[in-house]
C-alpha cells in the first residue's frame, strides 16, 4: 500500500510540474529517500507510465493518456464532483458549485442548492461564459497558463454584468495574480448584484475543476471564514464514496 501511494504521489508530482522532475527534485517533494525513488521511477518508466528525456528530467509517459480517454470516456467530471458539491451545500447550507474547464469553455458541472431560507438565484449546470465575473472562472482563469489566459480573454469579451465587474484587461489580469497568490476567489457582487461567491482549487490550482459557494452578500461576509475553511478542507481532504452517507 505505501508502495503504490508513494507511486501515485510521483505521478501527481510530475504532472503538476512544467516540464518534469529530476530524481533529486521527486525526492524532495514526494519526502522519500533516494533509493526508493529509483525503485518506484524503474517501475513507471518500464510500464510506460513516466519517461526520462535529454535533461534526466522525467516526464509523464505515453501511457498515461490512456487513464485521461478513459476517465472521459467512463465517467463525466460532474458525477466526480456532485458528491463534494452536496457535501459542501450541506456543511454550509449554502448553493455550491463545481466547475471546470471543458472543451476550452468555463463550465459548471455540478449544482447543490443550499437549505437556508433565502437563497440567491442559482447557476444552472451547464452554464458557460462571464469568466471574469465568477469567482469560479477568475480562479481557473488565475491558474492557467498564460497562453491559455490570453487564449480565453481574446474571444470572450469582458462584459459589464454590474457595476463592479472588471472590465478593463490590465485590471483583470493584476487581479487574477492575485487570485493565483492568495489560493482562492471572491466575486464581489460582479455577476449579479447583492450575490457574492467563493472558489477554492483542488491539487493546489494543478485541477481542473473547482469548488464554489455562493451566497447573498451579507450572509457571505458574516461566515467567509467559516465556510473559506470547509471548502479548504473539502478540497484537500476529498474521499468520494464517504460523503453520500
Amino acid at each position: 500500500m505505501q508502495s503504490a501511494a508513494r507511486t501515485v504521489e510521483i505521478l501527481l508530482a510530475i504532472a503538476q510540474s512544467e516540464r518534469g522532475l529530476t530524481t533529486k527534485e521527486i525526492g524532495e517533494q514526494v519526502n522519500i529517500g533516494r533509493q526508493a525513488v529509483y525503485h518506484l521511477l524503474h517501475t513507471l518508466t518500464t510500464t510506460g507510465m513516466v519517461t526520462r528525456v535529454d535533461d534526466n528530467r522525467f516526464v509523464l509517459g505515453l501511457r498515461v493518456g490512456t487513464l485521461a480517454q478513459g476517465f472521459e470516456r467512463q465517467l463525466a467530471p460532474s458525477e466526480h464532483l456532485a458528491p463534494l458539491v452536496r457535501a459542501l451545500s450541506r456543511q454550509t447550507e449554502e448553493t455550491a458549485y463545481a466547475a471546470g474547464w471543458r472543451f476550452g469553455e468555463i463550465t459548471v458541472l455540478a449544482v447543490a442548492r443550499g437549505t437556508n431560507p433565502v437563497q440567491a438565484a442559482e447557476t444552472p449546470q451547464g452554464h458557460t461564459g462571464n469568466a471574469h465575473a465568477r469567482a469560479s472562472g477568475k480562479l481557473l482563469l488565475a491558474f492557467a497558463s498564460r497562453a491559455t489566459r490570453q487564449a480565453y480573454l481574446d474571444t470572450h469579451p469582458l462584459a459589464e454584468l454590474t457595476s463592479t465587474t472588471i472590465t478593463d484587461p490590465a485590471e483583470l489580469n493584476r487581479e487574477l495574480d492575485a487570485v493565483r497568490a492568495q489560493g482562492y476567489a471572491v466575486d464581489n457582487e460582479e455577476f449579479a448584484p447583492g450575490l457574492c461567491c467563493l472558489a477554492v482549487p483542488f491539487d493546489a490550482g494543478h485541477s481542473p475543476f473547482v469548488l464554489a459557494l455562493s451566497a447573498p452578500k451579507d450572509r457571505f461576509l458574516q461566515h467567509f471564514n467559516r465556510n473559506l475553511s470547509i471548502m479548504q478542507h473539502l478540497a484537500e481532504h476529498r474521499t468520494y464514496p464517504a460523503l453520500d452517507t
